[in-house]
């Protein structure tokens, strides 16, 4: 796509594009988005959370369903594609540990796991060569995974990604009032700039002290080129992007759900409390204006899939309400999205989206070093 813009480097995996498409459960980043956003040099993304259909077969072993559903995903992603793969776990996973050795036995490229500190994973990956790449919101929990891993597995993260509170679905290091008290205000507030100035800085020093190299991406709220050329003028190796390929043909939600992307305006960004355990943006739907009235709605709880939830406690099951978002039924539905949601205007080819990107990127520094 460019021989211009540096890939990004994580250890001995190259990414020729430094954009990777951000894990979206439950069923928005699956193989098809993954593979299309490869195949043009960027790093593709499955999420593991909620792949199994709501099934009375599925229900009956629920593990080996996951399992097996993230096994066929990515074998998917690799008939499509031989570019770069990676798979999104969240660390609020009741089978976090079962996704990890899964990824691991089916040879992604990456693991980038967040919604948590993800401070046993070198465990689970012992003897591959797949990168472990924590999500994280600040320097504060990087230093403790650099710490901690390096007492425990005398190893390091192999990259970092940072993300911000511009960022769509689960969000980390913000309380539910903090971010209500941020509302409108996001964008003025480099928030995102500054825990990636003090990541790098931190990683910096544990690359001198150690001669190791620990790339940091950040995410959240990243749109287009002239984001990504600010970012890696900072420093950054790459950028993470969620939102932007939701909008995209070969993201296989429901038509609805990307109709709600292209109607969506700022003020129908909303933040609820999830049942993962953390503050969450997304687009206003019937069911979140019940769910901010304080109604609770009763259910069932089929898979027990996160460690953080009582479902006998919680307001609603998120699995649920997402797995009726990507399935188009918008009213009973969680959409998950960024706050750039309101730039989107129409649906694009994932191959249309990064062109647009790179060509953008490559724009911003020619401003700065004309080409000769």
């Amino acid at each position: 796509m460019s021989d211009k813009l540096k890939p990004l480097v994580i250890g001995d995996l190259e990414i020729k594009v430094p954009v990777i498409q951000g894990g979206m459960g439950v069923r928005v980043s699956m193989a098809s988005l993954a593979a299309a956003v490869a195949n043009c040099g960027g790093g593709g993304t499955i999420a593991s959370v909620g792949l199994p259909p709501d099934t009375e077969e599925n229900r009956a072993d629920v593990p080996k369903s996951c399992r097996e559903h993230l096994q066929t995903e990515i074998r998917r992603a690799r008939e499509l594609s031989d570019g770069v793969i990676g798979v999104n776990i969240m660390v609020a996973l009741s089978n976090y540990e079962d996704m990890a050795r899964t990824t691991v036995k089916e040879k992604a490229d990456y693991i980038i796991s967040g919604a948590g500190l993800p401070i046993s994973l070198p465990e689970f990956a012992e003897g591959s060569p797949i990168k472990l790449i924590p999500l994280i919101a600040s320097a504060r929990g990087a230093k403790l995974l650099l710490k901690t891993w390096k007492r425990r597995y005398n190893r390091f993260p192999d990259a970092f990604v940072v993300e911000g509170p511009l960022s769509g679905g689960h969000i980390a290091g913000y309380s539910l009032k903090e971010l209500r008290s941020l509302k409108g205000k996001m964008r003025e507030k480099p928030l995102l700039e500054n825990a990636l100035k003090d990541v790098l800085d931190l990683v910096g020093e544990y690359e001198k002290e150690y001669g190791i190299t620990i790339p940091v991406i950040p995410a959240g709220g990243i749109f287009d080129g002239k984001d990504v050329a600010k970012f890696l003028k900072m420093g950054a190796k790459g950028v993470q992007i969620g939102t932007r390929f939701v909008a995209t043909f070969e993201c296989s939600v429901a038509d609805e759900f990307k109709q709600l992307y292209l109607n969506a305006n700022e003020d129908d960004i909303v933040f609820i409390q999830s049942p993962v355990g953390m503050p969450a943006k997304a687009i206003r739907t019937k069911f979140l204006d019940e769910i901010l009235r304080g109604e609770r709605k009763e259910f069932t709880c089929n898979y027990q899939c996160l460690r953080t939830c009582d479902p006998d406690t919680v307001q609603y099951c998120i699995a649920k309400a997402l797995i009726d978002a990507v399935e188009g039924d918008i009213d009973n539905a969680v959409v998950f999205a960024g706050t750039n949601v309101s730039r989107i205007k129409k649906i694009v080819s994932v191959k249309e989206l990064m062109d647009e990107i790179v060509a953008e990127t490559l724009e911003e520094f020619e401003k700065v070093i004309p080409q000769e």
